[in-house]
């Protein structure tokens, strides 16, 4: 199944995409697609809702990020491993963590703001995984039980903020409107195998980047597991797993995104995403 938001910011309602593409509202059965909502199991319950017996979304709406609640926005960094040599980096032993401010969240197709200072604004698609109930201490083997579904992430970053400024990452990943989520929340059942997913991303028309997740050095599993070993996960929760090669900031000469730009970006089976890039006035 295909879950979506939409709607004015903040005031988004829950929905699906039925057999023809076309946006259905879940209101009456749901919420939002937040807590509780998001169990694998009552997902299901919400994809058996006959789709075409649910309100027609009409127009083109607004669509807001997929999942709600996002309580932690946990990125992994260098986990693929041509992404890690096109930096001149050495794949880590273990995964790098940092975290991206859930107050960085907008709709998949919301303008993206640069901010005030920056010069060096990047792009970089990936794969999200949404948690669907409260993992601690899970086996890799049981890990994805607790995968609500997946959906396409853009870890949007300020390399200067993040690189050049000292201390840690995430003063470079975290500022307003750097974590565009959806166009869907994709459920796991529809997605065979998350390491084997086709990943590209344009900035005005122009292919960047072109990879795949099969060059992920830490799977999906193994990073559920992995996190769950330092900190519960709750649902609601997104991982956003990495990027594969071809960003900004790995390109000879760098090439950094300025206001007016338009980067396009998309994953198998997840659907896409477009943003234009403005400055912060």
């Amino acid at each position: 199944m295909k879950f979506l938001r939409y709607g004015a910011p903040g005031a988004e309602k829950p929905a699906i995409v039925d057999a023809d593409g076309k946006i259905r509202d879940l209101s009456a059965h749901v919420s939002d697609l937040s807590g509780a909502a998001l169990a694998p199991d009552a997902l299901a319950n919400l994809g058996a809702i006959d789709a075409k017996s649910l309100p027609l979304v009409e127009g083109d709406p607004r669509l807001g990020p997929c999942v709600a609640g996002t309580g932690k926005f946990i990125c992994i960094g260098l986990n693929y491993s041509d992404h890690a040599a096109e930096t001149g980096a050495t794949v880590p032993p273990e995964p790098i963590i940092f975290m991206k401010a859930s107050s960085a969240i907008v709709g998949p197709n919301d303008d993206v703001v640069i901010p005030r200072g920056s010069e060096k604004t990047d792009w970089e698609v990936e794969l999200g995984v949404v948690i669907g109930k409260t993992a601690k201490y899970v086996s890799e083997a049981d890990a994805l039980d607790y995968v609500a579904g997946y959906c396409v992430t853009n870890d949007v970053s300020e390399r200067a903020f993040q690189t050049e400024r000292s201390g840690q990452w995430t003063k470079g990943k975290s500022c307003d409107t750097f974590g565009p989520l959806g166009p869907w929340l994709v459920t796991k059942d529809e997605v065979s195998d998350p390491q084997d997913l086709g990943m590209w991303l344009t900035v005005n028309g122009e292919k960047m980047q072109d990879g795949s997740s099969k060059t992920m050095v830490y799977g999906v599993a193994f990073l559920v597991s992995y996190l769950s070993q330092f900190m519960s996960l709750h649902p609601g929760d997104v991982i956003s797993t990495g990027t594969p090669p071809g960003v900004g900031m790995g390109l000879k000469p760098p090439r950094y995104l300025k206001a007016g730009d338009v980067v396009e970006l998309g994953i198998e089976g997840l659907g896409s995403q477009k943003q234009s890039f403005v400055a912060d006035i």
